[in-house]
């Protein structure tokens, strides 16, 4: 069935496709300019509508480029605000969107901005913050009126771009071409069993639209120790999950494989803008089960949200854990941080 709605879908597909070909094409000869600014600014994006880890991988560039003034920027998907904002000690979720508003709490010394326009956002930016020494874009492939200095895009293991195919027959935003703009490749979300001659076959495939000789590594990621945020800082072995994320599998894998007992699930489309009416659900199927002594398991980006405003005093009163995550490279981490940090160096001697 789902290949015959592929085949009536291929025609907008191809449509879709030609598109974005003559735009990508208008900015390639220069009718269209692509503006570069006189600082680092490295964007993280992908090819493929839906969550490819790329807010993992910009907050380890965050950690790792910890010794720079840095800012990022990012359109604030969903945002209940317009124009450029620079997020401020009392600036919330629904002024910056989920993402800018976690690195905002989480990252106390970068400077975040939200913006729909990304080149107006960067010079707002820099006459904010002029001591800014490096940008790091969110989700900026395909905002091309940017031309950054570093364009690192992600692919999803389990969704990989050169399988798909363009909207709406597939996921892609744009042809599998699009990948040859990109510095270097990051293969995101990878099993643990990932073999090298698996890897080697990824990488082969990647480089046939990315270039060959373009940088691929392969990253997985890493669940930390459970946080408290509730009412109490015992976490049990019977949990409820609540997520509002693009792919909440995986997380509810890693719960079975760490012997957790997962009692109920309350799954919510990404970037869930949650309710009193939502939690009120979710606590009363705790209370209903008080006995058994379940606790809720949620993401960092869910408890960012559920920590603000209204819902603040009723999260309080519940049970609430949330896991970090962190990204780890299956190899040749240490390769992919002196790639970046020599970047940085030789663009700021200029």
């Amino acid at each position: 069935m789902i290949k015959y709605l592929k085949l009536l879908l291929w025609p907008f597909s191809l449509a879709y496709a030609g598109v974005t070909a003559v735009r990508n094409y208008m900015y390639d000869q220069g009718i269209k300019p692509g503006k570069t600014f006189g600082l680092p600014v490295i964007a993280v994006g992908n090819l493929t509508v839906g969550g490819t880890g790329k807010t993992p991988h910009v907050e380890y560039l965050l950690r790792l480029l910890h010794r720079y003034r840095v800012a990022t920027l990012s359109r604030g998907y969903k945002r209940k605000s317009k124009g450029f904002i620079l997020a401020e000690g009392h600036t919330t979720a629904e002024e910056l969107g989920d993402e800018p508003f976690q690195y905002h709490v989480d990252f106390p010394g970068v400077s975040v901005a939200v913006s729909e326009k990304r080149v107006p956002g960067i010079e707002q930016l820099l006459i904010n913050r002029p001591e800014i020494e490096v940008v790091v874009l969110d989700d900026a492939m395909q905002h091309r009126a940017v031309q950054p200095s570093l364009n690192i895009m992600l692919t999803d293991y389990g969704r990989l771009f050169y399988k798909d195919f363009v909207l709406p027959a597939g996921l892609l935003r744009e042809s599998r071409a699009g990948a040859s703009r990109a510095d270097m490749v990051i293969v995101s979300k990878c099993p643990d069993d990932l073999t090298p001659d698996a890897m080697a076959a990824i990488a082969n495939n990647i480089q046939k639209y990315a270039g060959y000789g373009k940088r691929i590594f392969f990253s997985r990621i890493k669940y930390g120790s459970a946080v408290a945020f509730g009412s109490t800082q015992h976490i049990t072995k019977k949990v409820v999950l609540l997520a509002g994320i693009a792919n909440p599998k995986p997380l509810h894998q890693y719960l079975l494989k760490q012997n957790y007992e997962v009692q109920e699930e309350f799954i919510f489309p990404d970037h869930h803008e949650y309710s009193v009416h939502d939690l009120a659900k979710v606590k009363d199927f705790v209370d209903a089960h008080k006995s058994q002594d379940i606790t809720i398991i949620t993401t960092r980006k869910d408890a960012v949200k559920l920590t603000e405003g209204t819902l603040e005093s009723l999260t309080l009163t519940m049970p609430f854990f949330y896991l970090p995550i962190e990204v780890d490279f299956v190899k040749d981490g240490d390769l992919f941080d002196a790639f970046i940090l020599e970047h940085i160096k030789k663009r700021l001697r200029r």
